[in-house]
């Protein structure tokens, strides 16, 4: 097999079945269908896969257009592994309701630790106020 350069080698894996991690912490699972330059991806029934625990669920997307910039991970799904998951499965509103849980939980976790840091003179800069990059 020859050696292409940059995106060029992912011609190879179009129209197999991939999981992609984004920047924002989502993760996407579908059938590549297109890849440019840039490393814009075109994901074909693609579904949003929830982690909560060792709970998932899936919410259909259909076709979804990625811009290169906001991936961080591009991995080819091996289909006579993908069954053999630890993991079970529930639904959507199931895998919602408690991602909001789990949030909420963090969120209060949060707040007790920049309180007790502020009772020690010592202040965190919010993360909504930090460059992204």
């Amino acid at each position: 097999m020859n050696y292409m350069p940059g995106t060029a080698s992912l011609i190879q894996d179009i129209d197999k079945k991939h999981l992609v991690l984004l920047r924002d912490g989502r993760t996407l699972i579908g059938y590549l269908r297109s890849i440019d330059q840039f490393a814009n991806l075109v994901l074909h029934q693609t579904v949003e896969r929830i982690h909560v625990g060792k709970k998932y669920g899936d919410i259909p997307r259909g076709i979804f257009v990625v811009r290169g910039e906001n991936v961080v991970l591009l991995g080819e799904i091996d289909l006579e592994k993908e069954s053999d998951t630890p993991l079970q499965q529930v639904s959507i509103e199931e895998i919602l309701e408690e991602q909001r849980v789990e949030q909420q939980a963090k969120q209060e976790s949060e707040k007790l630790k920049v309180q007790a840091l502020k009772e020690r003179g010592l202040c965190v800069p919010r993360a909504d106020t930090l460059d992204e990059y």
